[in-house]
């Protein structure tokens, strides 16, 4: 059901055509520069390009209004307002050049859905084409109040998911963050969106985007309910128990397909595709299953693959460098993988902010600490 609670939606202030164009140019140099990395690029070089990417906005982009803002609840860390970012020439305003990107809100990851917000902002050849729709299981007016005052002209609605839908469906993992009621929303944002709404951008909070989203957007999903970078090379079993694999009825369950792990953390999803197919009936019958029988042992991504593995559109792995965040255990160092990147996720148990806050981070965690509000340069002139 459409349930929306808050909706933000402010006029835009136009600027002079000169500042505009400048603007843009200057956007689109930085995300150029950030979506060619890859691992051939030095290490040391990237860092040392790192403090004047963090920079760069701060000081070229019109409008900006810097300062603490102040939070309303002591459960909310304290973010600094996001520059603001302005459309280039070949952008249109019409409802159909709108972008729609879906996230949830939760407390503990916060500070990493407003770093994940600044990084699409800022490079997005569009800014204002963006449309953000955020799931929150507790519509505080906290997290309102939090999310204008940061990004001031964000186009931007949030939405109740009651938690109770699936308290009930969940089966304790190995890893008990991956238990929390949020991790499932996702199953249920054709529910949750406007019934209007064709497609939608799926994200964690635990990502920065360093490419124009436009180029994701725009993938030609041939038909596919979801499209998403697909790892075939990996060992698809382990994501299933014994019982499954030794159960003749159940092992039958990728006949005809050729499923490959895909990570549920970025994924397009065609929202009325899903609803056509009853696509979240389909996974709620897994983890209805799986709590009589263990098919699994993780959270939310085992009844995705029952339900989609094999039958998705494969992007570019460049949309998902995951598992920034190693395992699910100890949550260990990872360096890159080869190729170019468009999005670095830190999927796994180590988030980049709290290795941060504790001193002892990860060389990568250095490549999200740009794009943190919260006190965003401290970390650079600690290290």
């Amino acid at each position: 059901m459409h349930n929306p609670h808050f909706e933000c939606q402010w006029p835009l202030l136009p600027l002079p055509l000169e500042a505009s164009k400048e603007s843009q140019k200057i956007n689109t140099k930085s995300r150029d520069r950030m979506a060619s990395w890859s691992t051939s690029t030095p290490l040391p070089i990237l860092l040392g390009l790192l403090p004047i990417l963090l920079l760069h906005p701060l000081t070229t982009t019109f409008g900006i209004r810097l300062g603490i803002v102040h939070r309303s609840s002591p459960d909310l860390p304290i973010f600094r307002e996001a520059p603001s970012f302005k459309n280039g020439e070949p952008c249109g305003s019409e409802n159909a050049d709108g972008i729609h990107v879906a996230m949830t809100l939760d407390a503990n990851y916060i500070r990493g859905t407003m770093a994940a917000v600044f990084s699409l902002l800022q490079h997005s050849t569009c800014p204002e084409n963006l449309y953000f729709h955020f799931l929150s299981a507790h519509i505080a007016p906290e997290f309102f109040s939090s999310i204008k005052s940061t990004f001031p002209y964000l186009n931007f609605k949030t939405y109740a998911f009651d938690s109770n839908r699936v308290r009930g469906k969940i089966s304790k993992s190995i890893r008990q963050a991956l238990d929390q009621p949020m991790n499932y929303a996702r199953i249920y944002l054709a529910n949750i969106l406007p019934p209007n709404m064709g497609r939608v951008i799926y994200l964690d909070s635990d990502l920065v985007v360093v490419d124009d989203i436009a180029k994701l957007w725009s993938v030609d999903m041939e038909d596919k309910v979801v499209a998403a970078p697909e790892y075939c090379q990996a060992n698809f079993t382990q994501y299933f128990t014994h019982t499954f694999w030794s159960d003749p009825y159940l092992s039958k369950t990728f006949q005809g397909r050729n499923p490959c792990y895909f990570n549920t953390g970025v994924m397009v999803v065609d929202v009325d595709k899903w609803r056509k197919g009853g696509y979240t009936q389909k996974v709620e019958e897994w983890m209805a299953l799986q709590k009589r029988k263990r098919l699994y042992n993780l959270g939310s991504l085992p009844p995705f693959l029952l339900v989609l593995a094999g039958n998705i559109k494969a992007v570019d792995h460049r949309w998902n460098q995951h598992g920034l965040g190693g395992d699910n255990f100890e949550g260990e160092c990872r360096s890159l993988h080869p190729g170019p990147i468009s999005l670095l996720h830190w999927s796994g148990k180590g988030k980049p902010w709290l290795r941060l806050d504790s001193r002892k981070p990860c060389t990568v965690d250095h490549l999200w600490a740009p794009y943190d509000l919260y006190h965003s340069s401290r970390h650079f002139l600690e290290e």
